[in-house]
């Protein structure tokens, strides 16, 4: 005999019991002033069933922004900002701006070029030239009488730009009262979760900063978009009248005196540093001669028949055929040399990254106060644009391939080094714990157990690594360097879209050659 299955009894959520003091104590406590007020909005709120409750708050229709800026919802003090600040600009061009003054004045300089016309026909001697300045002058009436009707037809359209501005600013008026309520509850709820990150109540230091800011924007933007006068404090930043406030008058601008600082204290760096600069420079050039003369210097069967080999042997028979098909590509449009100099340029660039970033990235990833030290060099070298590391380059280490891989080193290092120490950091305690446990140095638990389980990572950081400084390729030909890069900027000087485009190619194929093959020897050791 079967059992007689135990009955489920679902309780409705209209079943559910409320603590309304407890829950309307909690109200009051967050909004603090006019708690009875928010305490029934908030109650409509938890009983609607529709999408928008029906509640309308006064106070955020009547006072803006300053209601969101008073109760710390600074998401909603922006947006309405904007949408009541772009409501007034339409006001103010339809009481006191003129919407066809930029016309106007075109047509007022049509007009003097009219006069300028009829001048210089009247003082001209010739027949032909009396018949092509009163052609002319005949043309710019045309076009001045054109523009004169056309400010005309705009300043006609003025009543319509003001009741479109005060029809927006009444939706935008009711919008903000009709989600206000909706908006602050949900903020409530948050804090109910967390009230220590949440803030709660009136508070006049947000009131004070809310008006503040409104009455530093909205009037400026009003002016400045209805108000039909060059104003050039409001146009342009005041660089020389600040610059002589600072430097003196006669004395040049900020601009000048701070360029001129830096290339002095650069000269100085560069000429003190000389020997030191010029071995940086011997030692990258040895790792580029060598894989150069590894490359160019063997055979090219030699060379297309290893990296094939090796394609196969780390990613299988696919990836092996891909770069085959690549490397034909590569030979017969006879890019085969400068494509050989360009990957020595980045595996030369990737060696260097790759030895002196792992090191550092294992120990950013067991040092964190040393990654603390070393993030904002890593930000700096990743956000910089490329093209501002030449400039240091050039100033320290001249121009040619040896510069341009110093260069890529900078843009392509963090990535191998920040996902190193990410890496680093990910190994489990438990595992080293263990491997200490049963005897393992600190050299054996590096070897043998945080590089292997960070494997995964280092990996896809010298991946990276090998893309940026293959994106590098083209940037460090504008210093000398070569390989593809060159007949890309040479394609870019002349307009040459076909080869270009051919050239363009080609460093495609040479960066998913190498990424396949790295990631395809990745796997086969996993």
């Amino acid at each position: 005999m079967t059992e007689p299955q135990e009955e489920i009894k679902v309780t409705a959520a209209s079943d559910i019991e409320v603590d309304h003091e407890e829950l309307d104590a909690s109200i009051r406590e967050f909004v603090g002033a006019n708690g009875d007020a928010y305490v029934a909005a908030f109650h409509k709120i938890h009983n609607a069933t529709g999408v928008m409750p029906n509640t309308f708050n006064i106070f955020a229709a009547l006072c803006g922004p300053i209601w969101a800026a008073s109760r710390a919802i600074w998401g909603m003090f922006w947006s309405f900002l904007i949408l009541e600040i772009f409501a007034w600009v339409q006001i103010g061009r339809g009481i006191w701006g003129n919407p066809g003054a930029e016309l106007l004045e075109r047509a007022e300089r049509q007009q003097a070029r009219v006069q300028q016309m009829l001048d210089r026909a009247s003082a001209a001697t010739e027949q032909a030239d009396i018949d092509r300045f009163t052609t002319l002058a005949a043309n710019l009436q045309k076009a001045a009488d054109n523009s004169f009707a056309q400010a005309n037809a705009m300043q006609a359209e003025a009543p319509m730009i003001l009741m479109t501005g005060l029809f927006l600013l009444v939706i935008v008026k009711a919008l903000q009262g009709f989600i206000a309520n909706s908006v602050y509850e949900k903020r409530y709820s948050n804090w109910r979760i967390d009230p220590s990150k949440v803030e709660s109540g009136r508070q006049m230091r947000n009131i004070i900063l809310g008006v503040v800011l409104t009455a530093a924007i909205a009037p400026l933007i009003i002016f400045k978009f209805t108000v039909n006068t060059n104003f050039l404090f409001l146009d342009a930043f005041p660089e020389q009248a600040v610059s002589n406030l600072v430097l003196g008058e006669g004395k040049g601008t900020l601009f000048s005196a701070l360029a001129d600082w830096m290339e002095a204290r650069i000269d100085a760096a560069a000429l003190a540093g000389g020997d030191v600069f010029n071995g940086v420079v011997a030692a990258v050039r040895a790792v580029l001669d060598g894989l150069t003369l590894a490359l160019i210097g063997s055979p090219w069967p030699v060379v297309m028949l290893i990296i094939c080999v090796t394609a196969w042997r780390s990613a299988g028979p696919r990836v092996a055929i891909f770069t085959a098909a690549s490397l034909a590509y590569i030979a017969l449009l006879g890019y085969w040399a400068v494509a050989m100099e360009t990957v020595a340029l980045v595996g030369a660039s990737v060696l260097l990254c790759v030895v002196i970033g792992i090191p550092l990235g294992i120990w950013f990833g067991k040092s964190r106060r040393a990654y603390t030290a070393a993030e904002p060099v890593l930000d700096l070298m990743q956000t910089l644009p490329a093209f501002v590391y030449l400039i240091p380059i050039i100033a320290f280490f001249g121009t040619g391939n040896p510069p341009g891989i110093l260069a890529t080193i900078i843009f392509g290092m963090p990535p191998v080094i920040r996902l190193t120490a990410l890496g680093m950091r990910g190994v489990p305690e438990s595992i080293k714990e263990a491997a200490v446990a049963f005897g393992a140095s600190r050299w054996q638990l590096l070897k043998d157990v945080e590089i292997p389980l960070a494997l995964p990572s280092i990996m896809t950081g010298v991946n990276q690594t090998i893309l940026m400084c293959l994106s590098m390729v083209v940037i460090i030909s504008l210093i000398g360097g070569g390989g593809l890069g060159k007949e890309i900027l040479e394609a870019l000087q002349y307009a040459a879209k076909g080869p270009g485009l051919l050239g363009g190619f080609a460093i495609l194929f040479l960066a998913m050659v190498m990424d396949r093959i790295v990631q395809g020897a990745f796997r086969q050791n996993r």
